[in-house]
C-alpha cells in the first residue's frame, strides 16, 4: 500500500463514488498484498475473530516466519508463532529485544515494546472471582507437556491467566482431588490426555464449566498415534466434554482462552 494508492482511495470517497464499506474493503485488500514469500496477512482477523493471526511456523521458512512476524507487529503489541523450528530463536532474537521462546511447547512469542508475559504471570482479571485462574490446563502425564505449554502459552498470548496442573491421570485418580477447587473455579478446562483418555470425563463429571478435551499420540500401538484417544473423547458421556484436534493445544488454549474473554466482556459490561 503506498500514498497514492491511498490517496485515490479516499478521493473516490469523498466524491460519493463509493461507500464507507466499499472503503473499508478496499484498504483491507491493499494491506494484505502477498509478500515475495507467499505470506497474506490477515489484518481484519481481530475484528472479526476477536484475536490477530497466528504464524503457524511448521514446514516455513525462517524468512517467511521473518516477514510474518514483522508484518504482524506493525499493527499488534505481539506476534505468537506455533509449531516453530528452534533454528528460528536466534535469527529472531538479533532482529527483536523482546523474545519469549518455550522449548517444550515449540513456541514463540514476540513483544513490540515488551517482554511477553509468561503463563503464569498473566495477572488474573479484576472482579472475575477468587480464583486463581482463569482456565485450568489439566494434563494426564508429563509426556503431555509440549501439548499442554502450547495451550497455556496461546492463554497468555490472549492475556488470560491459566493454571497448569501436571501429571494426574487415571492411573492415580486421587491426584486429582487436591486439584478440584481450581477446576471448579476456572471459567474453562482444558484436559490433554493420551492413551485412553479418560481423564477428559473424570473431570468433566466435577465441573460445571466447559471441557476442551486435547487427545495427545501419546501410546502404545492401539492407540494408533492418538486416535483410540481422539474417539474417547469423542464417545465422553459427560455432557460438558468438547474435543479438538490430535495434539491440538493451540485450538484448545484458543476456544477456552475465547470463553474467557466473553466472560470477562460480559462482567465489564
Amino acid at each position: 500500500m503506498n500514498r497514492n494508492e491511498l490517496t485515490h482511495l479516499w478521493e473516490a470517497f469523498q466524491r460519493g463514488e463509493t461507500n464507507s464499506t466499499e472503503l473499508a474493503e478496499q484498504l483491507l485488500a491493499l494491506g494484505s498484498s502477498p509478500s515475495s514469500e507467499g505470506l497474506t496477512i490477515d489484518r481484519d482477523r481481530t475484528r472479526r475473530c476477536g484475536f490477530a493471526e497466528v504464524i503457524y511456523g511448521e514446514g516455513k521458512t525462517q524468512a517467511a516466519i521473518q516477514i510474518a512476524i514483522a508484518r504482524i507487529l506493525e499493527g499488534y503489541h505481539e506476534a505468537f508463532v506455533t509449531r516453530c523450528p528452534p533454528e528460528q530463536l536466534e535469527q529472531t532474537q538479533k532482529e527483536y529485544p523482546f523474545v519469549r521462546w518455550n522449548p517444550v511447547a515449540g513456541t514463540l512469542r514476540v513483544g513490540k515494546s515488551a517482554q511477553p508475559l509468561e503463563p503464569e504471570g498473566v495477572p488474573l482479571a479484576a472482579g472475575l472471582g477468587k480464583g486463581p485462574c482463569e482456565v485450568a490446563v489439566v494434563s494426564a502425564g508429563t509426556t503431555d507437556a509440549r501439548v499442554a505449554h502450547e495451550a497455556c502459552e496461546t492463554l497468555a498470548w490472549m492475556g488470560i491467566s491459566s493454571k497448569l496442573i501436571q501429571d494426574v491421570g487415571v492411573a492415580g485418580p486421587y491426584r486429582l482431588i487436591a486439584h478440584l477447587a481450581t477446576l471448579r473455579s476456572a471459567r474453562a478446562v482444558i484436559v490433554v490426555a493420551g492413551m485412553e483418555a479418560a481423564l477428559a470425563s473424570v473431570v468433566g463429571g466435577h465441573v460445571a464449566v466447559p471441557v476442551i478435551a486435547v487427545p495427545t499420540s501419546v501410546g502404545y500401538g492401539a492407540n494408533f498415534g492418538g486416535l483410540a484417544a481422539l474417539l474417547g473423547m469423542i464417545n465422553s458421556c459427560a455432557a460438558n466434554v468438547t474435543v479438538v484436534n490430535i495434539d491440538a493445544g493451540f485450538k484448545a488454549g484458543y476456544v477456552a482462552g475465547l470463553i474467557a474473554h466473553q466472560h470477562r466482556q460480559a462482567k465489564i459490561g
